[in-house]
């Protein structure tokens, strides 16, 4: 219990994101994207991973089950007021853990550098909106400063779906029902959720990540009956993302989806977290794709292309879609990011494009445009 503690607590003091506990290493930090170990823990041993085990799981017989039966756990703890989230799993039969520490205070919306059209989106009446990324990319940061901002603002009643409940919301203008996933949870899983939503008279439902087709045709379900719907993908761009949601489905059932998604879909957003220039954070970099008519009719046609969706965003900057390369260009000539983590972001075959973006974007900023 002592050691445990001891390893949270030296990791909220250096403004870590996640915790990494191994057989045979130190205790390993994430801070700005950098591992760390703590060298004042000796290395791990095996019966320091079951205590920390037992101090996870706390005598718990559904997640006890679980960790046994499916060899993994995703929970929660909190330790002195603050949240985790914990995977536990397994490395030659020996327990290993991954934790993230979810900061107390939210963020606020504007500074998190999401644009502001995504925020604007969310007083849209029905629809589907997707907030996406890989893992680590802050996209459930980006969801709950969305979801705080509705609930200051907005007389909605929201609903969540998340496996496990990270911030914990208190209900304001809004009405906010959260709801863990899982064996034992508050629901078994998202699918039963999101079509259990539907009896219960919310205007926004959130969907902590939409992971298989079943969950993609209730939220979808959800949005054609009047919902606004706000979901989250692992998908590395917006272009990447209509193209998992349309493979979801048999090549037969293709263009009902993409019929459906050209008309429900509002705006696809696709975030990137990379290490700032000076090394003391990291910094937000977002790809936004409203869909408007264009985008509506590339999603439609028989055959998708992923490169006429990005030709799309490039040609609707002016309806606030946002390119890749515009994101890098704009960080760059802020010095907020240097030109070798840019370039390491595109295709080389864009890198001529992109210095074309740099001295645009230069021009612009010194005619005031």
């Amino acid at each position: 219990m002592i050691l445990t503690e001891q390893i949270i607590k030296e990791a909220i003091e250096r403004g870590a994101s996640d915790i990494h506990l191994l057989y045979g290493l130190r205790p390993i930090l994430r801070v700005s994207r950098s591992l760390v170990e703590i060298e004042s823990v000796d290395p791990l041993d095996e019966s320091d991973l079951y205590e920390i085990y037992e101090y996870i799981v706390k005598g718990n017989m559904d997640k006890e089950n679980t960790y046994k039966t499916e060899r993994k756990l995703d929970t929660s703890l909190v330790y002195d007021g603050t949240r985790l989230r914990v995977n536990a799993s397994y490395s030659d039969d020996v327990p290993l853990f991954t934790m993230r520490i979810i900061k107390n205070e939210l963020p606020k919306f504007e500074d998190l550098g999401v644009p502001d059209i995504v925020r604007r989106m969310t007083y849209q009446p029905q629809g589907l909106m997707l907030v996406t990324g890989k893992t680590n990319s802050g996209k459930t940061t980006t969801l709950s400063a969305l979801i705080d901002d509705i609930n200051k603002k907005q007389n909605r009643k929201i609903l969540t779906l998340e496996s496990p409940v990270e911030f914990k919301h208190t209900s304001k203008r809004s009405i906010i029902v959260q709801k863990e996933v899982g064996p034992g949870k508050d629901c078994l899983n998202y699918r039963d959720g999101v079509i259990n939503a539907l009896r219960e008279d919310c205007d926004i439902l959130v969907v902590g990540e939409i992971r298989d087709k079943e969950t993609m045709e209730a939220a979808i379900d959800m949005a054609e009956s009047g919902h606004l719907v706000i979901g989250t993908l692992h998908t590395k761009s917006c272009a990447e993302t209509i193209d998992r949601m349309i493979n979801f489905y048999e090549v037969r059932d293709q263009m009902t989806i993409k019929n459906l998604l050209s008309a429900l879909l509002k705006i696809v957003v696709s975030q990137r977290l990379l290490k700032s220039a000076d090394g003391n954070g990291v910094v937000l970099v977002p790809e936004v794709m409203v869909v408007d008519n264009t985008v509506s009719a590339c999603i439609r046609k028989e055959k998708f292309s992923v490169s006429e969706i990005e030709d799309a965003i490039q040609g609707n900057l002016d309806k606030g879609s946002i390119g890749l390369m515009n994101s890098l260009a704009n960080l760059y000539c802020d010095g907020k990011l240097t030109l070798e983590q840019c370039k390491a972001q595109i295709e080389e075959k864009n890198y001529e494009t992109f210095n074309r973006i740099i001295t645009q974007t230069n021009i612009g900023r010194r005619s005031g445009k």
